[in-house]
């Protein structure tokens, strides 16, 4: 079982300092300390538990972090619950009536976001880190030394307690709705942010069923961020296109309804004109108009499980962890083309 001593000779430091890198402090430079969590994931170093009882006494308090998206919100984002609103309500909801209080903190993607998580972890008794706002190694170290759930993380984290959904599940549902079901041949995808998890999976899936369609094509514009005003612009890129798709999917409802109000600014009927798709079934998409066909998930399930799973973790539960994935489901209604009879609350 290797040492705090071993962990400070592999990487040249003193352990003083691997105890600094270990309670996410500040005061290490980000070099030595990529260094020292290097060391710490190739060796397997699990910091002593009768060593870091004194710090660790019950806090009461559980941490949610998340990486920060689309910083411009438009009416329906400050209006309606999204997908990280509805995770933290559900949260709230598996706490109350407990003596634990939730403490977020949300930030770009980074080091200065990931040295804000590793400093909230001593503050905190577990930690629900929701997408990849640290990277897999940071996050495993982490996890050595206080309870973590990760919620729509990559789905090839292992050795930790993951909550995701079926995102390639929904993607071939809505790719051979659009494709069988319509019709359609002359397709757009709108996708999220490259350090999404879900966004990655989604573009893939539906690529790689639209593809295996014959006569079928899939336009893809990247680096949306899973705002309302990045499906505009998307939008604006594909009114540019020499033939502009018969249906555009996206990589969240947010972007889709950003799609749909430009298409319907710049004189394109949706779905007359064009077809518009979401995914996450959030509450805007049921009442823009036309109501959004969407891939529904189950994101309050999500944030109910992942705080149930951080609890059991904090009252000593040591059962190995595991990845769950949950469902997902086609919803259906008048955006993709189809009659009123058909749509889905």
């Amino acid at each position: 079982m290797p040492t705090v001593y071993d962990v400070a000779r592999l990487a040249g430091v003193s352990t003083a300092t691997v105890s600094r890198v270990m309670r996410g402090s500040d005061l290490v430079r980000p070099v030595t300390r990529d260094r020292v969590l290097a060391v710490i994931e190739e060796v397997g170093f699990v910091p002593d538990a009768s060593a870091q009882g004194l710090s660790r006494r019950r806090k009461e308090i559980i941490g949610l972090v998340g990486l920060e998206r689309g910083v411009n919100e438009t009416d329906i984002e400050r209006d309606g619950l999204l997908f990280v609103d509805v995770v933290v309500h559900a949260v709230e909801a598996v706490l109350r009536g407990t003596d634990t209080s939730l403490l977020l903190s949300f930030g770009p993607s980074g080091e200065p976001f990931a040295s804000r998580i590793r400093a909230l972890s001593g503050k905190v008794d577990g930690l629900l880190v929701v997408e990849d706002a640290l990277a897999p190694a940071q996050l495993r170290a982490l996890a050595r030394r206080l309870p973590v759930v990760s919620i729509a993380a990559s789905p090839g984290d292992t050795g930790l307690d993951v909550l995701r959904v079926d995102n390639p599940g929904g993607m071939r549902a809505m790719a051979g709705h659009l494709t069988s079901d319509h019709g359609y041949r002359r397709l757009g995808f709108v996708g999220g942010p490259s350090d999404a998890p879900d966004a990655v999976e989604r573009v893939a899936a539906f690529s790689a069923a639209v593809h295996r369609v014959p006569g079928a094509t899939v336009d893809v514009v990247p680096g949306g961020d899973f705002s309302e005003a990045s499906g505009r612009t998307a939008a604006r890129v594909l009114l540019g296109r020499e033939a502009i798709p018969e249906a555009v999917a996206c990589a969240n409802d947010q972007m889709a309804i950003g799609v749909m109000r430009e298409l319907q600014r710049s004189g394109i009927a949706v779905p007359a004109d064009v077809a518009v798709t979401g995914f996450d079934n959030v509450f805007p998409g049921r009442v823009v108009e036309p109501p959004l066909t969407t891939v529904g998930q189950p994101v309050r399930e999500l944030g109910v499980r992942a705080a149930a799973r951080l609890l059991e973790r904090i009252e000593g539960n040591t059962e190995p962890p595991r990845a769950e994935t949950l469902p997902t489901e086609l919803v259906v209604r008048r955006s993709c083309g189809c009659p009123p009879a058909d749509e889905n609350p």
